[in-house]
């Protein structure tokens, strides 16, 4: 029977993660028929999956693994995935998340309830195995932007590739990802563009996926480094986005910014005024103040969700941790308009 939906899973040197992607996979309950392909995209620790093995705890799960001779990136490993693929959509997931037993099944829904959606994407839901604070902060951030503050008059959405799905002959008119980026940086966004040049993009909030993310560091980098591909991209468009990447983002990003230089302004001219309050240690003051109501004003949705889902002391966390990476988001737009903009 050919499949309905082709599930592609670009995988690279993290088999442990994969393999509970494929678990969760095959306890996928009411799906459409469906295939799992996996790229191997220049692994050194190949994944290896027997069809047998896999059959006889899921029946209905079919795998089969396209490997590359280097790594070339995931745009390039999940475009060599379509076309093997023969569903009549496909599906993108990366290879570190889970899918819910109806997470197919809800896909397969969308498509069949309005045969005019040629594109949708799902949400990465708020829990966490992690007790520490950051995954948690981060996940609860994201959670946040899809479901509270997105632009709820945008008629398209980041088809994110954590769970996002397209139809197959849509997807390979448009020429599918842009292989020029040899890493997971703006890829996603890039192609949301092209689709949404022509149809709307779906965001269906129980098409739902797993994932646990990673600590400070490796996402301060990740947000510099998409904030820098990104202002390219707004550089030849003009535009904002109506999740995440909004005008109303782009002015906290520098309200933020304003609050960090202005304390640290004020906390330096307290030092060498040794405390007395000189015109200008009053102006800074002020400065100071009025530049956190308006960053406060600006993230209270984020903050009384917060408050709301881990306590007032996670909000107060999770408002000083969100001042320093709006500062790598900013040092990453600094830095992609100074080289950007005489290219």
């Amino acid at each position: 029977m050919r499949p309905y939906l082709s599930v592609i899973i670009p995988y690279y040197n993290a088999p442990e993660k994969l393999e509970k992607l494929l678990v969760s996979l095959g306890r996928s309950k009411k799906a459409p028929p469906f295939e799992v392909i996996v790229v191997d995209d220049g692994s050194k620790r190949v994944y290896r999956a027997s069809n047998t093995e896999y059959r006889r705890k899921f029946k209905t799960l079919t795998i089969r693994v396209v490997s590359l001779n280097a790594n070339k990136g995931p745009a390039i490993a999940r475009n060599r995935g379509v076309t093997e693929a023969k569903g009549k959509f496909v599906v993108f997931l990366d290879g570190d998340v889970e899918v819910f037993p109806d997470t197919l099944m809800e896909i397969a829904r969308v498509y069949t309830e309005d045969p005019d959606v040629v594109a949708l994407t799902g949400v990465w839901v708020k829990e966490q195995k992690s007790k520490a604070f950051f995954p948690n902060f981060k996940a609860l951030r994201d959670w946040s932007y899809w479901i509270n503050e997105r632009d709820k008059n945008g008629y398209y959405f980041l088809f994110s590739t954590r769970i996002a799905s397209i139809k197959k002959t849509v997807f390979q008119r448009l020429g599918g990802f842009d292989e020029t980026y040899p890493a997971p940086l703006v890829e996603d966004i890039e192609l949301t563009y092209r689709i949404a040049r022509r149809y709307a993009i779906i965001f269906a909030p129980r098409v739902r996926v797993r994932h646990e993310f990673e600590e400070f560091w490796p996402i301060a980098k990740k947000y510099f480094l998409r904030a820098y591909y990104w202002t390219k991209l707004y550089q030849q468009r003009k535009k904002f986005d109506p999740v995440a990447t909004t005008l109303t983002e782009a002015i906290t990003t520098l309200s933020a910014v304003a609050v960090i230089v202005l304390v640290i302004a004020a906390m330096v001219g307290s030092m060498a005024t040794l405390g007395s309050l000189t015109v200008v240690m009053r102006v800074l003051l002020v400065l100071c103040a009025i530049a956190i109501l308006t960053h406060v004003f600006l993230v209270r949705k984020f903050l009384m969700f917060v408050a709301r889902e881990k306590g007032a002391v996670f909000a107060v966390k999770s408002f000083l941790v969100g001042l320093v990476l709006y500062c790598f988001i900013f040092a990453g737009a600094i830095a992609g308009r100074v080289i950007h903009g005489h290219t």
